[in-house]
């Protein structure tokens, strides 16, 4: 009977034209989301046939579930299952470390198809094709390299007081050209200065003010447009009193988890003043917090 305590079986690794690229759940701290992908159905596929995931028909998302496991079941362990049975740091991940020993273990006795490696022909074929497309690397996912660069950039601002407090005093309201509430004037600066600027944004024009990011993103306007799915360097903006009027806004750092949860870097925060607090910082918020929309700059 197979014994999931101890490592899988191994043979000589199975032929590959090579390592598609690594892979991060999309509750990752700090990497982008995945771009869906033929090697997550062969990890799928690999994985089930393992017996550390339900054979199903298998989509190409890399979600948190398969990542982390959706239980304590070996059933439904998913990468970290089969991370800890190879004594493999179990973060999730799939670096060329996993993906070499998922190229080489074999279904152990007790399982249907033992002595097979669990990575069958198919599997092969679909890691070929993810490994002509990627080349060994994660993609922009179809220009998103503005919307990343915007986000490093607002990353570097972490820290950065107003000064003196409770005067709107910072340096991102002197290059927008006003003195006031500068959540908005942050986000603008940050893209001005990301090193790849998209037209939207454009200093002492747009944006200052909260409400006309919402308006313009509702009505496809400046190249703004609503998402349900944000990503990381998308905006975030929050209406706290639910009244339709919005307060404040910052850059999406990790997006929303199941429980809603995700991390924004924000200007103009504090733990005592969420939206005239006067500093740049890494909030993590929830999407039960306020009325949030989350707004998708055109590259």
């Amino acid at each position: 009977m197979w014994d999931y305590e101890h490592a899988y079986p191994g043979g000589p690794m199975v032929a590959v034209l090579g390592f598609p690229r690594p892979l991060y759940p999309p509750d990752h701290p700090s990497e982008p989301n995945p771009v869906d992908g033929s090697d997550v159905e062969a990890y799928k596929r690999t994985i089930s046939r393992l017996g550390r995931w339900k054979w199903q028909t298998f989509d190409q998302a890399f979600s948190n579930g398969f990542s982390h496991g959706k239980s304590g079941n070996v059933i439904d362990s998913g990468v970290e299952g089969f991370q800890r049975q190879m004594k493999i740091q179990a973060t999730g991940n799939i670096g060329k470390e996993t993906f070499n020993a998922l190229r080489s273990a074999l279904i152990p006795e007790g399982l249907p198809h033992a002595g097979e490696y669990g990575m069958d022909g198919h599997s092969v074929e679909l890691i070929n094709a993810a490994y002509n497309r990627f080349k060994g690397k994660e993609p922009s996912d179809g220009g998103s390299s503005s919307a990343q660069a915007r986000l490093a950039k607002a990353k570097t601002q972490v820290g950065i007081k107003e000064s003196p407090a409770h005067s709107n005093q910072v340096k991102y309201c002197d290059w927008y050209g006003m003195l006031g509430p500068w959540c908005a004037m942050f986000v603008t600066w940050c893209d001005a200065h990301s090193g790849k600027p998209v037209s939207s944004f454009k200093k002492g024009t747009h944006y200052a003010y909260c409400p006309y990011i919402v308006s313009d993103a509702q009505l496809g306007k400046n190249g703004l447009s609503i998402t349900s799915s944000p990503k990381p360097g998308d905006i975030v903006v929050y209406d706290w009193s639910w009244d339709g009027v919005f307060d404040h806004v910052g850059i999406v750092k990790t997006p929303p988890d199941g429980r809603g949860t995700f991390e924004a870097i924000e200007g103009n925060t504090s733990l005592d003043n969420q939206s005239n607090g006067g500093e740049v910082m890494d909030r993590t918020r929830s999407k039960s917090d306020a009325n949030i929309v989350f707004v998708r700059v055109k590259e």
